[in-house]
């Protein structure tokens, strides 16, 4: 578990870490600040993209070797962003960190199912949770750290050694592949991996020019990229249809609580995309608050879900998931419309114990219901299950995206006012997943 633990940390905090360095990667080449997102975004779309591909793989050829495998090409592209001469190097070679996290985080709900017993499943989930949650929060902050303190090419230099480390402890203690369902050792289709690509690429970058559009820009592009993505997708989920174990796990939609899981992740993840985004702004930009105190502030959000995490991971098969999750979400609207409703001269401590709330309220949600995604796919489909868990993550957060920068567009007379009305927005889509949490029955035994 200290091996898929040590990956997680790995991989989801680079997800975050190159935010903080885009600034001065701007100025050291002398080149467009807006050009330089590509290399937040190549690592996205890289590690979305290829999440069920990978997962489809991990379920033929074993979680373990996908694993691996991945982990060994992100130490590699880390030593490329390293050393990278321009700016399309350091794109390249951040598209190939995305495609070794893929690989990581494609199977690694799976891993965890494999090392634990049923019973213990839920603490397994839980830790799980919670560490990509922490590392999530704390990419960021740490790579101010190091900034701060010299050049953007530091964040790349333990990369390498840590993936190696984590690749030869993977191969001593990560569990042996497990027999297979002859559904599962069905072929992958090139044209399907192609297709799955050219999706999910095309949705996300018509969800990011919307995210960016400008009051009186034009909507043609995103638009063009969206019926793209979803022409390639009716096509695509056509031929998946026919499949018993698909790329695109149409067979595990079916299932009802499965389906219900992921509606409910999705929406969550949406929530607190946007809340997440919304907060610096409405307390460094609207309310004047210095950013070290603003940080500081926003911390006991990850804080509380540290502490309530594992308590949770003992409640999960003691209590129904979907009545975990709708308390969660529960909770987790109360703190996003608290903080909506913050008042001008709020003390620090009024502000805390709304971040605490909301930190708690999705560890309640967030760990039950991955336990309940997770086991409730057949065995031989861990992967697909696994992989499902990060397209809704990263779905979530993109629509997060695009309904913050609708905000931005539509409440921008008075400073703090997008922000409110965006709180209050996530607030109404925190309730949605507690709606889609609480319709679930338990999954059957795995």
């Amino acid at each position: 578990m200290a091996v898929i633990l040590l990956g997680l940390v790995l991989c989801v905090m680079d997800s975050t870490m190159m935010n903080m360095a885009l600034p001065q990667v701007a100025r050291q080449w002398q080149v467009d600040p807006a050009q330089t997102l590509w290399v937040v975004n190549a690592n996205q779309i890289a590690s979305l993209v290829l999440l069920l591909p990978l997962a489809a793989l991990g379920d033929r050829m074993g979680y373990r070797r996908v694993y691996l495998g991945g982990m060994v090409i992100f130490g590699l592209a880390s030593v490329g962003a390293l050393l990278a001469p321009s700016l399309p190097w350091l794109i390249v070679a951040r598209a190939l960190q995305g495609l070794g996290a893929a690989g990581v985080l494609s199977v690694n709900a799976s891993l965890v199912r494999l090392i634990y017993p049923r019973a213990q499943l839920g603490k397994g989930m839980a830790l799980n949770s919670l560490t990509v949650a922490l590392s999530f929060v704390a990419g960021p902050a740490v790579a101010a750290a190091v900034i701060s303190l010299g050049d953007w090419r530091w964040l790349f230099a333990l990369h390498l050694p840590l993936a190696l480390a984590i690749s030869w402890l993977g191969t001593r203690s990560l569990p042996q592949p497990v027999p297979q369902a002859a559904a599962a050792q069905q072929p992958l289709s090139w044209l399907d991996g192609v297709l799955n690509i050219v999706m999910f690429a095309s949705l996300f970058l018509g969800v990011d020019r919307l995210s960016h559009l400008q009051p009186g820009g034009s909507l043609w592009p995103a638009a063009l990229w969206l019926g793209l993505g979803v022409g390639v997708g009716a096509w695509y989920l056509r031929r998946q249809r026919r499949l018993s174990a698909p790329m695109f796990p149409l067979d595990l939609l079916r299932i009802p609580v499965f389906a219900l899981s992921m509606c409910a992740s999705i929406t969550a993840f949406c929530a607190q995309t946007m809340a997440f985004l919304a907060l610096p702004f409405l307390l460094i930009e609207a309310r004047g608050l210095p950013t070290g105190q603003a940080g500081l502030l926003i911390s006991a959000w990850p804080l509380a879900l540290a502490i309530s995490a594992p308590w949770v991971g003992r409640m999960i098969g003691r209590w129904p998931a979907g009545r975990l999750g709708a308390v969660g979400m529960a909770l987790f609207a109360l703190g996003l419309w608290a903080l909506a409703l913050l008042p001008q001269d709020a003390s620090n401590l009024n502000v805390v114990w709304r971040m605490a709330l909301c930190g708690m309220g999705f560890a309640f949600f967030q760990s039950p219901n991955n336990f309940t995604i997770v086991t409730s796919a057949p065995l031989h489909r861990s992967g697909a299950a696994s992989g499902m868990l990060g397209a809704a993550r990263h779905v979530g957060q993109g629509l997060g995206a695009v309904l913050l920068a609708a905000a931005f567009l539509v409440w921008n007379r008075e400073p703090g006012q997008a922000e409110q009305y965006a709180l209050l927005l996530s607030g109404c889509c925190a309730v949605l997943a507690g709606c889609f949490s609480v319709l679930r029955k338990a999954p059957a035994k795995a």
